[in-house]
Formats: C-alpha cells, structure tokens, sequence
C-alpha cells in the first residue's frame, strides 16, 4: 500500500503508562534515533518516585514526551501533538495537555471495567464522545504483539512486556524513524537472553509493519534534519554531559579526579558513569551516608585531587558542615547539587531550582562559595568545566547546580575539540615561602588571593589543617579578634574578586529599545527563550539575558538591569533570585514563580512577559 508522506516542521510526542511498560525505554530509543536522524531535539522524562508504582493508577503513570524538530528548539514543548496512552490511567493523567486535534494511539486491551474504575473513569472514554475532539486510534497493541511473537519459546506474559516495542515500532513509521539503531541495541541488551531479544526485536518489527500495511493511519510524517553547525554530535542527558565535563576537567588540569558520593535521585547517574572510567584516572567511592562521601572528597582535595562530590538538596543540608570546613580550608571542593522538588524529601524525581539560597547561604558563618548554574543538558559539560576552574584557580569549594529536568532530559551535542578546552593546571607549592625557610599556607596570591596548595608529604610544607581560624599568613590557630576580621573578610574579598575573571552578562535585545528584560537562571533558559521569542513574533520588543555564575554575578550586572524599566525574572521557586537581585542591586525585579514539579510552559511565560510590557 502506497501511503502519503506528510512534511512537518516539528512534533510532540509523549509515550505514557504504568512505570513497568517500558515508556522511558521506549521514549530513549526514539529519541536516539531521532537524533542519529539529524533533527534537533529536546525531552522530558517524567515518572514515579517509587520504584514499581501501584499499577494501573494516576501516581504509577509514567510518561516520556520527546520534542523534535527540523529547526533549533530549546524546550520539550508544551503540549503534545501526539499521546501515546498504553492504559486508562496514561490516558486520564495526560489528557489535560493536548490540544483539541492531537492524535491519541490508546491500548484498548487495557480499557477493562477494573482498570476504568481504578481512575475514576464512570464509563469508557473511547465509546462515551469525550475524545470526540482527538483524533483517536483505538489499538489492542497488547493482543497484536501476542499474536505477533506466537510460536516463540517465551511466555504470554514475556510476550505482552513487549508490547512497548511494538508501539515503538508504529511510531518509528509513522514518522519516518531509522530502525537499525533499536534493534542492535535490542541484539546487545539482551544477548544473554536469545528469547528474549529475538521477541523484542519482532515485536518492534511487527509495529512497524502494522503502520505499513494499516489503513488506520493513510498518511506517514517526515520532519527533516535541522541544520546545525559542523561537527560530530551526538544524544547526550545533562547527568551524562556534567560527568564528562568533570573528567575532561581532570585531563585538562592534569589532576586525578575523584569522587566521594552516595546515591541520591536525580544525581546518582553521576556516580555511576563516573565509576565506569577508571582509565581515566577517575576514582569513585560510594560512600556510607552524605558526610562521608563529602569527607572523603576533602580529604582527597588535599592530598592533591580534583575533588567531587554530588548530591541534591537534601544531601547538600547534610554536607554543610564539610562545605565550611573546606571554606576555612580554603580546598578546591566541586560540590554539583542536582535540584529537585523538596523541602525535605519532597518530590524526588521532579525537578525544582530551590536550592540557590541554600548554596549561597547555608552554612554557619561567613563562608561564601562560588555558584555557577548549567542552562541544557549540554551545557552541564561546559558548567561543569567552569566550575573546576573556579576551585582550582581561587582555592575555594565551588557549587554547580543542574536540576531533574536537566538531568534527565536530552539535547544534541557537538562534542567539543579537546585541545580546545581550556587549560586548567595548576602548580602545588613545592618550596617554603616565609622568612627563615617556614613554610606560610595563608601567604596569599596578590592577584587571586588564593593561597598555596602543598600537597601532604612535601619536605619542608608541613602546616596545620582544621575548622579553627587560622592566623593570617602563617595558618597557626588564631583567636586574635583582628586577624578574625582580616580572615572573614578576606575570604570574602576573594570570592568577590572571581567577578573580574567570569565573562559580562550578555543581552538578547534584537531592537535595542526594549523596555522589559527577562532575567533567568539554570534550566528556565529554554522556556524563556521560546517565550521571548513568541513574543517578538507578537510584535512586542523584549530583552532576555541569563546568569551561570550566581555568585559573584558577573560585574556588568547592575548596569544592564538599569537599562530596564521593569525586570522579570521566571523562577520554579518563590522568588530566591529575585530576592537576591532585590537586595544587591535595589532593582524592584517582578517575579514569575512557579513549583509544579515540571519546567516552565513557553506559552504561559510568554502570556507573563505581555503583561509586564504592556504595564509598561
């Protein structure tokens, strides 16, 4: 059957079902195909904190929604133009986003009277009219990929598990996917299962022979490559990116890296690919409980490493005291606190960017540290990068902050020429610096104000390490009420002193007369630029700039923001920039909250944006 190809320019896709169907299987493979194809992409998995979810309910549904596009997009989109519904509850939790038009492709096999009053569901919704405004394609997708595995040596119930490789299989036709990418990733994954792959595989197979052959679907979609700049690219999460990011850090610094951690969703995907290059020189240490794993960390900064710790914000509430001790110390720490809902345990796999406040002041004392913020999933390579730099450079811990969405979600990247990064080595003290051949560990660098790094072991370098204040220059322990205050401010004056040494914040104002300026941070970077820009589309006139490094804010700041007469800043917490904004810079900034658990509608933000110019 010859069938009509349909160009687009881009789509939405969201697969959802019950946490044990395979959607963030199922939406990871289409999107590495996708990518393999050239288009330009970005996800969003969303799925329970529970490991297996009552089934069949509203908190079990698991969803992956996949944005891709023959153009340059920087969000997972906002409402789906596809649903691909494996049962009632996928369908019921879902709905609300799609627009009248969308497609949904619903497993009826799972449209059973138990299964539609465990949601709520009083009567069917694919024979009641209510999806009258959808295009719907009622599929027993279970019962097809049964009768396409029969006579194969595995179980019904092995058989119908493979039902999300079915639907991946439609889907691949539909819009014109390769397939040989899924099915040597199939062959790899269960090689040691020959039953198991070889079901997988023809079920995926059989999807998309169905597409084929089906008059269900008498048209097939094509969204071309994007273009993009020259290069290799290749799929790559915000978790994966920060872990190279850390490791080519350490190549360029010339130091080994290591990591003390414990497991912590959403950063445990760190550690865990960090454990897998050891050839690098990379050593991972899984620790007993958050202290320890920070301890080691600081014990390992110094002895001479690029130290690493990662965590999200409960675990950063239990490093605290570790965090000032390598304040005091004045060690290169990386601590990469990867956001989620909270307070407490909060929403552990949704995302949050509440932590700010915390990183900046959440310890005893005055003890500042550097916060730097990734934008995309790519771009935790590049923060990560800056951060090491950072704790290198001035001696100080350094805090990175990603958040779930980042973490998990996906984007092309051009990876980057290694002899192009930049050079991070550093050089350890190696003879006494004080008068009489005494060693001073406070003699400070006129330029950075950070002071020597000696590596334990080194003749002649002894000094004193520990939590107590430390006279200037020489490091004895110091009760001396001036030194104190020299101490606290000079540490401070270090940390400020980083503003000379970050790029000026850049502006986004096409026109140059806007009124308005968008202030973000972290991973509202895609959803404020798709806003801004469906507001110029609009015919508005808007700027939109966004901060890495959040302590110290690059020296430009107060300049640019008094160019403005008002300035939003859309945050997925309360308000802590703006607040922060409010009181170095006395700029009376709006802000825009929202904590949903999810990133920013474009939509939405655009529709703020208009009121605050139109205020104007």
């Amino acid at each position: 059957m010859t069938k009509q190809v349909q160009q687009l320019d881009r789509v939405i896709i969201r697969f959802a079902g019950d946490s044990g169907d395979g959607m963030q299987l199922t939406g990871s493979r289409f999107t590495s195909e996708t990518a393999a194809f050239g288009n330009d992409l970005s996800t969003l998995p969303d799925f329970p904190a529970e490991i297996r979810a009552p089934a069949g309910t509203l908190p079990g549904v698991s969803a992956f929604q996949l944005h891709f596009a023959d153009h340059e997009i920087t969000t997972p989109g906002d409402a789906p133009n596809v649903l691909v519904a494996m049962n009632p509850a996928a369908l019921k939790a879902n709905l609300k986003d799609l627009p009248p038009g969308a497609d949904i492709i619903v497993n009826t096999d799972e449209f059973t009277k138990r299964n539609l009053a465990k949601v709520g569901y009083e009567s069917n919704p694919l024979e009641d009219g209510s999806l009258d405004r959808y295009q719907v394609h009622a599929l027993p997708l279970t019962s097809m990929t049964v009768d396409a595995l029969e006579g194969l040596d595995i179980s019904k119930k092995d058989a119908e598990r493979a039902k999300n490789m079915f639907a991946l299989g439609l889907l691949s036709w539909l819009y014109s996917r390769p397939t040989e990418g899924t099915i040597e990733f199939l062959r790899r994954r269960f090689a040691k299962k020959p039953a198991i792959m070889e079901a997988n595989i023809k079920a995926f197979q059989a999807g998309w022979s169905f597409g084929e052959t089906t008059e269900a679907f008498s048209v097939q979609y094509e969204v071309k490559p994007a273009p993009m700049p020259a290069g290799t690219y290749r799929n790559i999460t915000g978790n994966l990116a920060l872990a190279y990011g850390l490791i080519a850090a350490s190549r360029r610094s010339g130091l080994p890296l290591f990591l003390g951690s414990y497991p912590i969703t959403p950063a445990s995907d760190i550690l865990h690919e960090l454990s897998k290059h050891k050839n690098f020189g990379v050593r991972t240490f899984q620790a007993e409980d958050e202290i320890a794993g920070i301890g080691a960390a600081l014990g390992a900064a110094f002895g001479g490493a690029l130290a690493v710790t990662t965590t999200s914000g409960p675990g950063v509430a239990l490093k605290t005291e570790t965090i000032g001790l390598a304040v005091a110390l004045e060690l290169p720490l990386v601590i990469c606190d990867i956001q989620r809902g909270g307070p407490s345990t909060g929403l552990p796999t949704k995302t949050e960017q509440a932590d700010l406040l915390q990183a900046m002041f959440g310890r005893n004392g005055e003890a500042p540290a550097p916060i730097v913020a990734a934008r995309s999933p790519g771009d935790c390579f590049d923060a990560a990068l800056e951060a090491c730099r950072i704790a290198l450079k001035y001696r100080t811990p350094v805090f990175l902050l990603s958040d779930g969405y980042l973490a998990n979600g996906s984007e092309p990247w051009r990876i980057p020429d290694p002899d192009a990064l930049p050079d991070l080595r550093v050089e350890f003290a190696t003879e006494p610096n004080g008068p009489n051949g005494e060693f001073w560990p406070y003699l400070r660098d006129p330029q950075t104000l950070a002071r020597p790094w000696a590596v334990p072991g080194t003749p002649g370098l002894e000094h004193r390490i520990g939590g107590l204040e430390k006279a200037d220059r020489t490091g004895t322990v110091s009760y001396d009420p001036d030194n104190h205050d020299l101490m606290v401010r000079t540490r401070a004056a270090k940390i400020e002193g980083i503003a000379r040494d970050i790029p000026p914040l850049e502006v986004e104002d096409p026109t140059g007369d806007a009124r308005v300026l968008v202030l973000g941070w972290g991973s509202t970077y895609g959803p404020i630029g798709a806003a801004c820009r469906a507001v110029r589309d609009a015919g508005f006139t808007v700027a939109q700039a966004h901060l890495r490094h959040l302590n110290p804010f690059p020296a430009n700041t107060g300049e640019v923001l008094r160019r403005y007469d008002k300035v939003l800043i859309p945050e997925m917490n309360l308000g802590q920039l703006a607040l922060l904004v409010r009181a170095k810079y006395l700029v009376d900034a709006i802000g825009y909250n929202r904590v949903r658990g999810l990133p920013f509608k474009a939509v939405e933000l655009a529709e703020a944006i208009q009121e605050v110019i139109k205020s104007v």
